[in-house]
This record gives C-alpha cells, structure tokens and sequence, in this order.
C-alpha cells in the first residue's frame, strides 16, 4: 500500500492573507500616528486600533498555519518581515515624535536584526525555534508599544509609571532573550555535523 503525496498548501491561504493585510495595514497605522504632528488624541487612538488590529493578525496567522497545515515558504519568509516592519514603524514613529526615547528603539531594533541576523548565520547548522521566553518578549513589546500609542501623556502620574513599568519589562525581556539567543546559537554550531 502506498500512500499519496500530500499537496503542498495553496500560497493564497488564510494565514497568508493576514500576513499580507498586516503588511498593508503599516502605512495605515504610519498615517494615523503622524497626523496631526502625532498630536490629536483620536488620531493617536486610530493608530493604536490598526496596531492592536495589526498585533492580532501576528498571533492568529501563526497559529492558523501551523494548526491547519497551512505553513508555506511565502509564510515563513513574509511573516518575520510583516511583524519587523509593524514593530520597527511602530518604535521609530514614537521616537520621531519625541514620544518614546531613541535609546529604546536602537536596543529593541538592535537586538531584533542582531536575532535575525543570527538564525540566518546558524541556519546551515539547524533552525533555533522561537522560544516561550521570546514570545513572552513579543507579548510585552507589543503592549508596551500600545500603551505609549495612546495619549495619556501628563494625565497621571500612575499611568506615566504602569507605562515606563511594562517599557522596561519589555527591554529586559528583550536583552535576556537576545542573549539566550547568542547561547543556543553557539550551543547549535558546537554540536553541529555541518
């Protein structure tokens, strides 16, 4: 008895789809936090919502490929560019805005393209899998980017903390993963027959 070759998935598939609207909604989201000099409270509130949008379609695209046995090349190829550019556009907006500090964007934007950089270095010797610590890092970014995205600047001294709080968690969480990244990059070439 032999079994049928199964078919690759089609490249026009939901998880691809979503990928592609977070890669389309990026302008969008650019547009709303620049408009009026990244100063009116609903505008400010428009990029926050194609944000949290944007943020959603990186978790459920993920998940529907794999869950479904959609992962295709175009997948896996767009998907770290669609969440690098939703991010990046995201931290260097804020910053062009005076809103968040360049010193953030240049550690998390650093140690993304170091990271990236990396896995394609080792990618001859194996693949290194996002780590829960990694996801974690993503989770916490992504709301710390959400909350400076909104205006609450000066509205109380709490929110300034519960903001800075979960932005530093974010950065810790950032450098942490990045440096367990290195490791199991050096541990994967070290054991590597490649």
């Amino acid at each position: 008895m032999t079994s049928r070759p199964v078919d690759p998935p089609p490249l026009l598939n939901i998880a691809n789809v979503l990928t592609g609207i977070r890669l389309l909604l990026v302008p969008v989201f650019l547009y709303a936090l620049f408009a009026e000099d990244g100063r009116d409270a609903a505008w400010r509130l428009a990029a926050f919502g194609v944000f949290a949008v944007a943020s959603f379609t990186d978790s459920l695209d993920g998940d529907l490929a794999r869950r479904r046995g959609l992962v295709t090349a175009f997948g896996t190829i767009a998907d770290p560019i669609a969440d690098k550019a939703l991010t990046g556009s995201a931290l260097v907006g804020l910053s062009m805005l005076d809103l968040l500090p360049w010193w953030v964007t240049v550690v998390i934007l650093g140690r993304e393209l170091g990271v990236t950089a990396l896995r394609l270095v080792v990618l001859r010797h194996g693949v290194i899998p996002a780590s829960r610590g990694g996801k974690l890092k993503t989770l916490v970014q992504t709301l710390a980017i959400g909350l400076y995205l909104l205006p609450l600047e000066g509205m109380s001294a709490a929110l300034d903390g519960l903001r800075l709080g979960v932005l530093y968690l974010a950065l810790a969480l950032t450098v942490v993963t990045g440096l367990d990244y290195v490791l199991r990059a050096l541990r994967l070439r070290a054991t590597s027959t490649a």
